[in-house]
């Protein structure tokens, strides 16, 4: 059994706040919690809520997964919440400009698989699953008069992404303003102890604070944790950039996903998704400091690991060996998909027909970016004229590192 000074460094291991004293404040009103919770036999309820702005859930959102584990395992109520409501307007804390806004049928399509892709995370059967349409849809304008009543417009504009648009004079939308009530008040609903988020979000964190003050409950402890970056390695990683590696995405695209990161990115990866201790992660990058260990060869390790956490050790192998096959060979996959060609096609409609490319459009910047290439075997040979048209004949091709297809007459 840890005690609770040991559960504390567990806890608040990677939590950042870029405030030394938030963070011994913080860490002192969980023990505090901790130590009630150990007393009382009640555990402590912790939430995370999650914007289903998109389908697939990817590595960023399992930074703060993998602390409700960590909270899971010690005893505590897990609280997964599905944002249905709050995704109406979108988190605006990392953004520098409103977000589009999607509509409820897309909210209601992008969540249908969130709770399934959280599980290969959290364990299932000690989580409790809520929506925050939940109590936001029933919220009267009074109510919403009253939850405004506890801000004032000082405290939202000092923040950095509002104070930036309005130094540029960009619009800063009403609606968005809204977020952080949403936010907060879901912790009033909850009765969180404990809520956690990325670094950026402490606002509306702290706005649950505020407002659980207001209707008589314990404010909760505010856990921030850093962003991860997307494979890029500078832009955080999301999925409407590109720059994202999907939790349901097959082995081998995730394994050669990760390969594809910047070496400078790899500390953010070691220290946010594995689940190696410090002290493992501090040897690592003392051995990369020093020269003694290959960036490429750290790469491979955390590329297993990320596949392992989701899909086993065999998955991870099989995975390993079909990059080193595929991209350090030059070989070409077992189970390629086969498009069957009656007659020639230009390759930009080939490309779009095949689902390669979600448009035409989109089809004329592979091919005029070069990363569609073409040939009888694995040395294909990039085609960079959109208006090719490819005969009926046996051929490979592959668009960026990662995607095959065999055409077959």
């Amino acid at each position: 059994m840890q005690t609770i000074e040991q559960q504390l460094d567990m806890l608040m291991r990677g939590v950042e706040y870029g405030d030394p004293q938030t963070y011994i404040n913080m860490r002192q009103e969980l023990k505090e919690r901790l130590e009630l919770s150990a007393k009382t036999g009640k555990p402590l309820r912790v939430y995370c809520g999650y914007d289903p702005t998109s389908p697939d859930l990817h590595l960023g959102h399992t930074v703060t997964m993998r602390k409700l584990r960590q909270f899971q395992e010690l005893g505590h109520q897990v609280v997964f919440v599905i944002g249905n409501y709050t995704a109406l307007i979108g988190d605006p804390s990392d953004k520098d400009k409103a977000r589009p806004r999607p509509t409820n049928a897309q909210i209601e399509a992008n969540a249908r698989t969130y709770q399934e892709q959280a599980f290969k995370i959290l364990d299932g059967a000690k989580t409790e699953v809520r929506y925050n349409g939940e109590w936001l849809s029933q919220l009267t304008f009074e109510n919403l008069i009253n939850l405004a009543s506890n801000f004032t417009i000082q405290q939202f504009l000092v923040r950095d992404n509002f104070a930036k648009r309005l130094e540029r004079n960009d619009p800063v939308w009403l609606h968005e303003l809204f977020y952080a009530l949403m936010q907060g008040y879901d912790a009033v609903m909850l009765e969180a102890d404990v809520q956690l988020g990325a670094t950026e979000q402490l606002f509306n964190l702290m706005a649950g604070r505020k407002l659980q003050e207001v209707y008589g409950q314990l404010p909760q402890i505010a856990i921030t944790l850093p962003i991860l970056v997307g494979t890029d390695g500078h832009i955080r990683m999301s999925k409407s950039i590109g720059n994202y590696i999907g939790i349901s995405e097959p082995p081998e695209v995730m394994y050669g996903k990760t390969m594809s990161i910047p070496d400078e990115a790899m500390s953010n990866y070691l220290n946010l998704i594995t689940r190696w201790t410090p002290e493992q992660i501090a040897e690592i990058e003392a051995k990369l400091h020093a020269g003694a260990i290959h960036p490429m060869e750290v790469k491979k390790q955390l590329a297993w690991e990320i596949v392992d956490i989701f899909y086993g050790s065999e998955a991870a192998e099989g995975a390993a060996e079909h990059f080193a096959r595929v991209h350090q060979q030059r070989e070409l996959p077992d189970d390629m998909p086969v498009f069957q060609l009656t007659e020639p096609i230009r390759l930009v409609d080939l490309l779009h027909q095949a689902g390669i490319a979600g448009s035409k459009s989109d089809a004329r910047r592979l091919v005029q970016q070069g990363g569609v290439r073409l040939g009888a075997d694995a040395a294909t040979n990039v085609v960079t004229d959109v208006d090719y048209v490819i005969p009926v004949a046996d051929a490979i091709l592959q668009v960026g590192k990662r995607r095959f297809l065999h055409l077959v007459p």
